[in-house]
């Protein structure tokens, strides 16, 4: 996901797809497991995305503290 679109969303929409994104991981990491995973790099991919999100929620947490 691109970052302009992550930073449009709300908080609620952020929590949603940070949860999305952490079920497929999970999902990731089963199939890495089980050796049926056809790409590993989408793993790392997946967990950048995953702490661009976490920063961009606390971002805004601190930006509703602050103004």
């Amino acid at each position: 996901m691109e970052l302009k679109k992550m930073r449009d969303m709300t908080e609620t929409e952020l929590n949603v797809e940070l949860s999305k994104m952490k079920k497929e991981l999970f999902n990731l990491r089963f199939q890495h497991a089980t050796g049926q995973l056809e790409n590993p790099v989408k793993m790392r991919e997946l967990k950048k995305d995953i702490a661009r999100v976490k920063t961009i929620i606390r971002e805004k947490e601190l930006a509703a503290v602050q103004g």
